[in-house]
């Protein structure tokens, strides 16, 4: 009678484990038991089977929601009779093949054209230009695609030829035991394709130097950091395979009056000590070029935020814009003219005799409280 291993002991994993977990412990364990590695041991073939089995169950969302309920029991209907004989490795390989597959050079199928690299241009702009947007233009070096040849990396007249070695692929593969091993084909480079004639002003790459001239188009509300992608207009890819694309990456100048924080504004409002006490108004000229009045309530004191709304940035790709916020910076006047302290003494001595009873208020709880 044959005694059935649960799957989730084989691959020593719980039952909720997840996909990457099992893969994992699959892959460890196929390298301990893999036949080749123990001189055709038949206890480790078996264990080889046994843990492929499982794996190949699991991997699987439908499969193993059929184990989860019914068990081995779900999977008997196809099963073949008992008995010893050969183990039948059949489907196996393909299994270790899709674990191991991304350190053996890639997943199966035809070449994948090399797409061409991704640049990076850093554009510097004013905050103004970042709440009216912008239409600008920019001048990049890049490799594109050679004009002579079209790309193609073949002299005019002659033509790339698939390469013999790995049939156009751009890799070869060779089976070690269950071990299929992939690499880049040493004829083409992994290129694919073979050229017997190659281009005189690329030298068989299919990309020279060129500088480009691109416009770009800012719009309205961009931030710090903001991301604009000109699709294909990247590096050309070899031998006619697709561009990369030009990330502009923008930085906002900074402002003589304004910070910013998201579509919020913040600057900074020094105010005299007279209109702080009496109340006033003055003006801030947003980076729409419209002024903003700004009002003071009588006793303002310094560090009170004056919320103007909807007068900050716009909102990006959206509609309304943030606010402006006024800090108040009550100012302290260090040189005084013969008047100005004439009148700050009469101030003095008035303020002397409204403060006086609160003094004597303060002096008292202070006796108080320390025991005085």
């Amino acid at each position: 009678m044959t005694t059935e291993v649960d799957f989730y002991e084989l691959l020593g994993c719980a039952r909720d484990a997840d996909g990457a977990t099992l893969k994992s412990a699959y892959r460890k364990l196929a390298i301990q038991y893999h036949p080749d590695k123990n001189g055709g041991c038949k206890d480790h073939e078996a264990k080889f089977k046994a843990i492929s089995e499982a794996y190949d169950v699991l991997k699987d969302p439908q499969k193993r929601a059929a184990y989860d309920r019914y068990g081995h029991a779900a999977f008997r209907s196809g099963a073949g009779g008992g008995g010893g004989g050969q183990a039948d490795f059949s489907g196996f390989s393909d299994i270790f093949e899709s674990v191991f597959g991304e350190f053996m050079g890639g997943q199966r199928g035809g070449r994948q054209p090399r797409r061409g690299a991704d640049l990076r241009y850093d554009l510097e702009i004013s905050l103004e230009d970042a709440f009216h947007g912008k239409q600008t233009e920019i001048t990049v070096d890049v490799s594109g695609t050679c004009d002579t040849c079209a790309g193609s990396g073949a002299k005019p007249g002659t033509m790339a030829r698939t390469c013999g070695t790995c049939g156009g692929a751009g890799k070869v593969r060779a089976q070690q035991g269950f071990f299929v091993v992939e690499r880049t084909c040493p004829t083409c480079m992994g290129a694919g394709e073979t050229i017997a004639d190659p281009c005189g002003t690329c030298r068989g790459d299919g990309r020279i130097d060129k500088t480009k001239t691109l416009s770009v188009n800012v719009p309205p509300g961009v931030d710090e950091g903001t991301r604009i992608r000109l699709t294909g207009e990247g590096e050309a890819g070899p031998r006619g395979a697709p561009p990369g694309d030009l990330y502009i990456f923008l930085h906002v100048a900074r402002h003589a009056v304004f910070t910013r924080e998201g579509t919020t504004l913040h600057a900074r409002a020094p105010v005299s000590f007279a209109t702080a006490a009496l109340g006033g108004e003055f003006r801030v000229e947003g980076p729409d070029g419209v002024e903003q009045v700004i009002r003071i309530a009588p006793g303002t004191p310094s560090g009170r935020e004056i919320r103007q709304r909807g007068a900050g940035m716009p909102v990006l790709q959206g509609r309304g814009r943030g606010d402006m916020v006024v800090h108040v910076e009550v100012q302290v006047p260090t040189k005084l003219t013969p008047r100005q302290r004439e009148l700050l003494e009469a101030l003095r001595e008035v303020e002397g005799e409204i403060v006086a009873e609160d003094d004597a208020g303060f002096f008292s709880k202070m006796k108080a409280a320390f025991g005085g």
